[in-house]
């Protein structure tokens, strides 16, 4: 058994139309003065409209930052700034997928402690209180609403940073599965392969303890059982439901046990071609399954005894084989690229991706040993 110190930093509201109680959840933390963040396409849905009325409605000023961009970067932190620099929030409100609460938690840092992005790269870096912060997901996918975590691209370099520190952490999210109706098909298809690579790396990482396990495990029911459903029928809420709820569940477990060697292969596809993170991850995960089998088997199997064969999910005794099978029929299933040459990656370029990867922080947590030699064989595989 492993030692761990484990507090839930965020509290969960969960439940259709939760969004109408926006405004009285951020009154409830004695602000006035409240700053949303999100995104042109969210604003076009309607959600911005609607947390703005219940904001409005509970007595507070809103002022609104919609320029976040997918994969946000420091460009994106730097504009938000300049509204906050002019606006002086006490609060924040991150409505939108992980990038738009991403680029929220990153305007909070500058806003609260100065410096630039790259200061807070890495854990614990934050130098003063930070704003509270509500987190409003329209996606089932990052978990961000439930992590300390922004992930802020450099926008020069392409770097993608994680800046992690529990003063980050949103005091409350408002899970509304309701909001997550308007996704687009390859959104959901994009978040759920996200969400799923989550529950699944989280629970065999060198870092997992006890309660992220649970977590993990519950996470991963939830979502595999629910997946297909949304992919099937859009509109089927309690499915939606389901795939919000697990998102948020493996957000607590990334805080608990971190990820592994799927986001550190990733992560350079992203910065050098492009490639939408849940795509890239899509790709490279069933290998990495099958990589971490020859020592991950039984907590593979015990992770398939949360499905039992329910919904398409192989039997326990498939092992890391079939689960890495089914991750791929499901990424497959969700119209995305299975392979790497699908994904207008260059051969060529695998061991430059590969030596870029072997940099990554979330290799490290992976259960068994990456290096860049074992890397590029798993970029090989994928090809």
């Amino acid at each position: 058994m492993k030692a761990f110190d484990f507090a839930l930093q965020t509290r969960i509201v969960f439940g259709s139309d939760s969004i109408e109680r926006l405004g009285e959840l951020a009154s409830e933390l004695g602000v006035s003065r409240v700053l949303m963040v999100s995104d042109p396409g969210i604003v076009q849905a309607g959600h911005v409209e609607r947390g703005i009325e219940s904001l409005r409605r509970a007595g507070l000023e809103v002022a609104l930052f919609a320029e976040a961009n997918e994969n946000p970067t420091t460009r994106d932190v730097t504009k938000g700034m300049e509204v906050a620099n002019d606006f002086k929030p006490d609060c924040l409100v991150g409505l939108g997928g992980g990038s738009a609460m991403d680029c929220a938690k990153g305007i909070n840092f500058i806003f609260s402690c100065g410096k630039e992005m790259r200061d807070y790269w890495g854990i614990g870096k934050a130098t003063n209180p930070m704003l509270p912060m509500i987190g409003v997901p329209t996606t089932a996918g990052t978990g961000s609403e439930m992590q300390s975590f922004a992930l802020i691209s450099d926008e020069h370099t392409h770097v993608k940073m994680a800046c992690g520190d529990k003063r980050a952490s949103c005091r409350i999210a408002i899970l509304d599965p309701k909001l997550t109706l308007t996704q687009p098909k390859d959104v959901t298809a994009l978040s759920g392969v996200d969400a799923l690579s989550h529950a699944l790396e989280t629970y065999v990482t060198r870092s997992r303890n006890a309660i992220s396990m649970h977590y993990s495990r519950e996470a991963w029911r939830l979502l595999s059982l629910n997946f297909a459903k949304v992919l099937d029928n859009p509109n089927d809420l309690e499915a939606r439901a389901g795939m919000q709820l697990g998102a948020a569940f493996s957000g607590v477990a990334i805080e608990n046990s971190m990820l592994g060697a799927s986001h550190a292969l990733a992560n350079p596809l992203t910065a050098t071609y492009g490639t939408s993170h849940g795509q890239a991850v899509g790709v490279m995960l069933p290998h990495v399954i099958r990589f971490n089998g020859v020592q991950c088997e039984e907590w593979y199997r015990s992770l398939l005894e949360a499905t039992r064969a329910t919904n398409g999910a192989p039997p326990p005794e498939g092992g890391s084989d079939a689960l890495s099978d089914y991750v791929k029929s499901l990424v497959a299933a969700a119209g995305l690229n299975t392979d790497l040459r699908g994904c207008g990656i260059e051969r060529e370029k695998l061991v430059d991706l590969s030596f870029s990867a072997a940099e990554q922080w979330t290799g490290k947590f992976n259960p068994r040993e990456v290096d860049q030699p074992t890397l590029l064989q798993l970029y090989e595989q994928a090809y």
